[in-house]
């Protein structure tokens, strides 16, 4: 998705408003509102049922209000520190769907890549979240992401897609081929 499809897309979901925003936002019950608060402040701090509640009340409120894209932003994180990695793409993905000129869709979307290593989708998010920033606490956000995106690249960290397993085998087989004789040997000496 370029920039200029961002900027320029029609809306066809102009009716949903800020009103609508806050009000979906408003209606998380107290306790989720406390284990988001605990999950920014050091998601470390989350026990696994906690992780799995908070989880469990972001999806209920998805669920209530399924066009409001922040609670999908909010349940991708929460998947995230869930390490369930596979449903906050899809949550994320649907988030920048619903609002592609979501400065913070974008960004977290463009982190969770990041932290796949899948560069190139992160930098594309990266990029669109750092043109849809509205302040100077968003343009520096989005900059200190793109710098560790450069930087995971530079240093060679990156994941080149996934494999097949025809091709993780042929990988395999290739670091036995290339190994000192004596290490291949001992590793696959079973006795």
């Amino acid at each position: 998705m370029t920039p200029e499809t961002v900027f320029n897309r029609e809306q066809p979901q102009t009716a949903l408003s800020a009103r609508i925003s806050s009000l979906a936002l408003a209606s998380i019950p107290q306790k989720t509102q406390h284990l988001l608060f605990r999950m920014f402040a050091d998601p470390y701090l989350l026990e696994k049922d906690d992780c799995g509640s908070l989880v469990a009340q972001l999806r209920a409120c998805v669920t209530q209000f399924p066009e409001v894209s922040e609670l999908r932003v909010l349940l991708g994180m929460a998947l995230c520190v869930n390490f369930e990695p596979q449903a906050a793409i899809e949550e994320l993905r649907e988030s920048v769907r619903l609002a592609p000129n979501s400065f913070i869709a974008q960004l977290k979307m463009g982190e969770l890549w990041m932290r796949l290593r899948v560069i190139d989708k992160a930098e594309e998010h990266t990029r669109l979240a750092a043109l849809l920033s509205q302040s100077l606490a968003q343009s520096e956000l989005a900059r200190r992401q793109a710098a560790f995106l450069r930087a995971l690249r530079q240093n060679g960290i990156v994941r080149g897609g996934y494999k097949t397993p025809g091709q993780w085998m042929a990988r395999q087989v290739r670091r036995l081929w290339t190994r000192n004789p004596r290490e291949v040997s001992t590793a696959l000496d079973v006795s």
